[in-house]
């Protein structure tokens, strides 16, 4: 179906290139999907950014070497979810991105990050193993 005739598709397209942008390190394309009064919360630091140039400005900053490797974006209407792994000087990170858009831009931003932990050994017998995440480059 043609993403003209289908907006979720045309949505998860642009949400794919923005994270395509960020691994490439295009801070313009990276951050052309939010609106000019966006507004990016990280609740486990308690930290808010408010507007584009903000939370670019924050992000231009970062020190790490970082990757991005997108595991699935879901979403309809106007709330969308990235489950992504960013890769910070080969260390992965498990993030969630939450974006609540509006006209087709991101409005509101909540980005939650999780670091990985060893498995406890009394579950073994019942887990199975998630196929680890790509390092250090997305697979793109």
């Amino acid at each position: 179906m043609n993403s003209a005739m289908d907006p979720a598709a045309d949505i998860r397209a642009r949400l794919q290139e923005h994270w395509e942008a960020s691994e490439r390190g295009d801070v313009e394309a990276e951050h052309a999907i939010y609106a000019t009064d966006a507004i990016l919360d990280y609740p486990q630091s308690g930290e808010r950014f408010t507007g584009r140039a903000r939370i670019q400005a924050q992000r231009g900053g970062h020190p790490a070497e970082r990757h991005f490797t997108v595991r699935r974006i879901l979403g309809r209407g106007d709330l969308w979810v990235s489950e992504c792994v960013i890769t910070y000087d080969g260390v992965p990170t498990y993030s969630l991105s939450v974006m609540e858009l509006t006209d087709g831009l991101v409005t509101h931003e909540t980005q939650y990050f999780a670091d990985p932990f060893p498995a406890a050994p009394g579950r073994a017998a019942l887990a199975e193993p998630i196929e680890p995440p790509q390092t250090p480059h997305s697979p793109f």
